[in-house]
């Protein structure tokens, strides 16, 4: 095929994508409407940054100036809110069953006695991991306040004795931690989730919509006309097919970009042109899996079905939620296998840190081999898309 014809055919099958793709509502769902949405829901469900004010129990026995001091420190921290004092443990269990609170502290009697007299009391607290991020603040919040009741009394102790306030901070808290978070100095999870939520997203539908738009050609019987305005030729039918759905999913992901660094604020050291190269990338390497997904199993429902299975199992393995060093070892050469590990390993490198594209050359030629693994498949799509029989 001579290159005006290639150039001809393609652009035929642009025009003929561009129709399918303003007469099908599927993808003015899946491509716009829902990608939008999710960018709004992920930004503003976090948008203070960090939960605040969760709801807390107490069940307080002892019931003492030092007790009530305890609780009002609890009631006083960010993330906690003391909203319900409890006569006992079962009571307050039954609260965090019943999704009332999501942790309780548990002062037994004679706390306050025993703190006085050196005996080391015990005093508890309960938490739900239901939700691992509530569970957590409220953990850090609940072990702050069973450490400071000890403090407090060893202070008011040292001071009957005579000692200056330099010798008790020396006494109580011998090493100062001097913390310098780097990145998102802030702790702010708007940043450390959404921008790997988002992104996850959208490679899903990215995916999701490339092997659909490939499996309803045989299912509606359209694939024969399709091959025969490219020609029969498998690089213009999917160069043709891809090129609107490419320029459409830019701009959504730029856009998002655009929101999260540029309206939102999120820190990106590394600049716009790694930002953009990168979202470039993401949309690319998603379309390549789809459509080599599709080649390896020319099915719709199969296919769709293990680009969704794989796009849930990024959210897990590419290294946000949990650190893939620290996972078994088939799991760990299971995660060089997800677009969404490499994307963020990028992000986290280059775009947050700001480190040069060198340093994290290998995710950049494994997004890059994502994007050109259908190569091998091509020959496969042909041959499905001209002899393949549908079955519903």
């Amino acid at each position: 095929m001579k290159f005006k014809e290639f150039i001809f055919r393609t652009l035929s099958v642009c025009r003929r994508e561009i129709g399918i793709l303003i007469h099908n509502h599927m993808y003015w769902l899946c491509m716009l409407l829902l990608p939008v949405i999710c960018i709004v829901f992920f930004t503003s469900l976090l948008d203070e940054g960090l939960p605040e004010k969760l709801p807390v129990g107490v069940v307080d026995l002892d019931n003492t100036t030092t007790s009530r001091a305890l609780i009002r420190n609890l009631g006083s921290f960010q993330t906690s809110h003391v909203v319900a004092h409890y006569p006992s443990v079962s009571e307050a269990r039954e609260a965090i069953h019943d999704n009332q609170i999501y942790a309780f502290l548990y002062i037994p009697k004679g706390t306050t006695d025993d703190l006085l007299a050196s005996r080391q009391p015990k005093i508890s607290f309960y938490y739900s991991l239901t939700s691992v991020m509530s569970g957590s603040l409220l953990f850090r919040d609940l072990k702050t306040i069973s450490v400071l009741g000890s403090a407090s009394v060893g202070q008011a102790t040292m001071r009957a004795r005579g000692y200056t306030d330099q010798q008790i901070k020396t006494f109580l808290q011998p090493i100062a931690i001097d913390l310098h978070q780097l990145g998102n100095p802030w702790t702010n999870y708007n940043i450390y989730l959404s921008t790997m939520l988002i992104p996850g997203v959208l490679m899903l539908f990215i995916s999701l919509i490339t092997a659909y738009s490939l499996g309803t050609e045989m299912k509606f019987g359209r694939s024969h006309s399709y091959m025969k305005l490219a020609g029969d030729n498998i690089y213009v039918a999917i160069l043709g097919k891809m090129i609107p759905q490419t320029l459409i999913f830019f701009t959504v992901a730029a856009g998002y970009a655009c929101y999260v660094f540029g309206v939102l604020h999120f820190p990106h050291p590394g600049g716009w042109g790694k930002i953009l190269l990168l979202t470039m990338e993401m949309v690319l390497a998603s379309q390549g899996f789809g459509i080599f997904i599709f080649g390896l199993v020319p099915s719709l429902r199969m296919s769709m079905s293990i680009c969704s299975l794989w796009g849930v199992l990024g959210f897990s393995l590419c290294g946000a939620a949990f650190p893939v060093m620290g996972m078994d070892g088939p799991l760990q050469s299971l995660s060089w296998l997800i677009p969404l590990r490499h994307y963020y390993m990028l992000y986290q490198m280059c775009v947050l840190h700001g480190f040069p594209l060198i340093d994290a050359w290998f995710h950049f030629s494994a997004l890059t081999a994502f994007a050109l693994m259908p190569l091998i498949m091509l020959p496969k799509i042909k041959n499905a898309m001209l002899n393949y029989v549908y079955i519903p």
